[in-house]
């Protein structure tokens, strides 16, 4: 049975957690479609073990793994437990939660083994009213037939359907109108929650109150005082192993055309009408309309090289994995500067940096603001940056030119700061997937991304994708594992305006 349609733009107020969890009296069933899958033991089994330990769920939810491995609940058991988080005074509580777990075996593309599913959940269901989630933790070549079989023997008849899906949501404009066409085809929108990890990241979470409940900030984000913003996220591992995978997609699928483009439209947009998920992506929305699709110019592609000085993986560049095809172009690396051509954006760019087995692992938004008119200072000042830190030591830094200690009026570079491991010591900051599938229990999408947001993100870096891949004369750079990039990509960004003037660097002191 399909969820009931809500008016477009606006969904139920969202109750805080206590008078949810007491309110919701009906069953929740997670089915777990992958079960016996990488992401599954490390990510999705230990997330619902966060929000069991945590009473965050309502009291009838269990949990039903789905998979064509013929596997048991202790199997499963067994391979989650070095990535779940225990204390000796949860050990407990942790029987508790497997109890409520139950497995299933069966194909993806086999009708017997989702009408055996469904039996099995139904035999669960306690009350009038039942509520199922079913999260594909899949290979997305399967989302189509996955999805249909789900539609056609495992929807709710007395309560609501949730459908979770992990990215990539298709590998470029086409592909990812298929799958869009065929989910719309057979669920409402309000039932379908394309996951984004990084949009369950606290910081990313903390720019709608940075921007808009701060007056500081709203007459300084525009054109006239910004001069270039930098959103980075850098690893430092790299694919060994797991390159045949990723060769698949590459740095711009993986990273770049959902996670940092979902957070330049959080940074850039305008202020929604209300906290209302739809309010917020018409605003998304709205930025990606104002991008013009990339051209090769606007980017630098880079793989990375082993490093004959490095430590075990580092040794290895991505084309020495033997899963990796022989001759692959695959970036690692990209550096892409995009222009929000409306009134408040054109002509700030918007440097997008991402990579893998680089010098640091980091996120973070720079905003670097204009250089202040009329120097009295003999050139001895150095452009003021807000810096939200996404991960790792979660931080908002404001770094400014204050007078130097001293006798004489000299400008020396310091910061505002706020780093979350001081200013809350005792808080428990969840996980980026706890946050998100407890929104879809909530029936919340705020943090989910929207087809039509998805469809926008795929024309703006489809025509670059399909050039980088059908030109040979279109090679990535190489750069050295443990390295910054390929300095081609400072130049792109020094040729749009940012200054990096390397005379401070700031250092979280409280998590020393």
């Amino acid at each position: 049975m399909a969820e009931s349609a809500k008016p477009m733009g606006r969904e139920e107020s969202v109750p805080d957690l206590k008078t949810y969890v007491a309110q919701k009296k009906d069953v929740k069933c997670v089915v777990l479609l992958g079960a016996s899958g990488d992401l599954a033991k490390k990510k999705i089994y230990p997330t619902l073990w966060e929000l069991f330990k945590h009473d965050w769920l309502p009291a009838h939810t269990f949990f039903v793994g789905y998979a064509r491995s013929k596997i048991t609940v202790d199997e499963i058991r067994r391979r989650c437990e070095q990535y779940l988080k225990v204390s000796e005074a949860q050990k407990e509580k942790l029987e508790e939660f497997w109890k409520v777990n139950s497995y299933v075996a069966g194909g993806y593309d086999d009708p017997e083994g989702y009408k055996a599913l469904n039996d099995h959940i139904r035999m669960k269901e306690t009350t009038a009213k039942s509520d199922r989630i079913f999260y594909l933790a899949l290979p997305p070549s399967v989302f189509i037939p996955v999805t249909q079989k789900l539609h056609d023997h495992c929807e709710s008849q007395t309560g609501w359907t949730r459908i979770v899906i992990e990215k990539p949501f298709g590998k470029d404009s086409a592909s990812s109108a298929v799958l869009s066409d065929h989910l719309s085809s057979i669920f409402k929108e309000n039932q379908i929650y394309r996951i984004d990890h990084y949009l369950g990241k606290e910081m990313v979470q903390n720019l709608m109150v940075l921007r808009f409940a701060n007056r500081l900030f709203t007459p300084l984000f525009n054109r006239d005082n910004i001069a270039s913003v930098t959103i980075t996220f850098k690893e430092n591992i790299g694919t060994y192993g797991r390159g045949g995978y990723y060769d698949e997609f590459g740095v711009i699928r993986d990273i770049m055309q959902n996670h940092i483009t979902q957070v330049l439209c959080l940074t850039a947009m305008e202020k929604p009408a209300s906290k209302d998920a739809d309010d917020i992506r018409n605003e998304k929305l709205k930025v990606l309309k104002c991008i013009k699709p990339l051209t090769m110019d606007d980017i630098v592609l880079g793989q990375y090289s082993g490093n004959p000085d490095g430590k075990g993986d580092e040794k290895f560049g991505y084309s020495d994995d033997a899963t990796v095809p022989k001759g692959s172009k695959t970036p690692t690396f990209a550096c892409a500067v995009v222009n929000i051509q409306n009134e408040r954006w054109d002509g700030v760019p918007f440097i997008l940096k991402c990579g893998k087995a680089l010098n640091e692992k980091k996120g973070e938004i720079r905003i670097q603001f204009r250089d202040v008119p009329g120097d009295i200072f003999d050139g001895e000042t150095v452009r003021n940056e807000l810096v939200i830190r996404v991960q790792p030591k979660e931080a908002v830094y404001f770094k400014m030119m204050t007078k130097k200690p001293g006798m004489f009026i000299n400008p020396l570079e310091t910061e505002l700061d706020l780093s979350y491991s001081a200013r809350y010591k005792d808080v428990h900051m969840p996980d980026a997937y706890d946050r998100l599938l407890l929104d879809v229990f909530y029936g919340s999408q705020l943090n989910f991304v929207r087809s039509d947001e998805l469809a926008e993100a795929w024309r703006i870096f489809t025509p670059i994708l399909h050039e980088y891949e059908s030109k040979p004369e279109h090679q990535p750079i190489k750069y050295q594992f443990g390295s910054r990039g390929p300095k081609e990509a400072d130049e792109l960004a020094r040729k749009h305006g940012f200054i990096y003037s390397g005379t401070y660097k700031w250092e979280n002191v409280y998590n020393k």
